[in-house]
């Protein structure tokens, strides 16, 4: 039940409950990796960002397909990084292709 619970609410993104799910699963001997899913932790706009980031596309690229500047696209790839806790492109690439 905990384990459907973590993979729920993880899901939804509601993370603090999605902590609390993780922490009494590991509290019954449970392993739980704490980085599973964190692009959960993305608001839509940031998911669509990274996806196409991870899909190679440049920041030009980007800003272009969703109308907005490329200073935007910078700037929420900034804050992307350590929600999922990557440092580069090609470790987005992977982190979402893992999610």
């Amino acid at each position: 039940m905990l384990r459907a619970a973590l993979e729920t609410l993880t899901g939804l993104g509601v993370t603090p409950w999605a902590e609390r799910a993780r922490r009494e699963l590991a509290a019954t001997g449970e392993t739980v990796r704490a980085g599973e899913d964190r692009t959960g932790q993305l608001t839509a706009q940031e998911l669509q960002i990274a996806q196409l980031a991870a899909a190679g596309l440049s920041n030009q690229e980007i800003a272009r397909q969703l109308y907005i500047s490329p200073r935007t696209v910078t700037t929420h790839l900034y804050r992307i990084y350590p929600k999922i806790g990557v440092r580069s492109r090609s470790a987005l690439a992977d982190a979402l292709r893992d999610a």
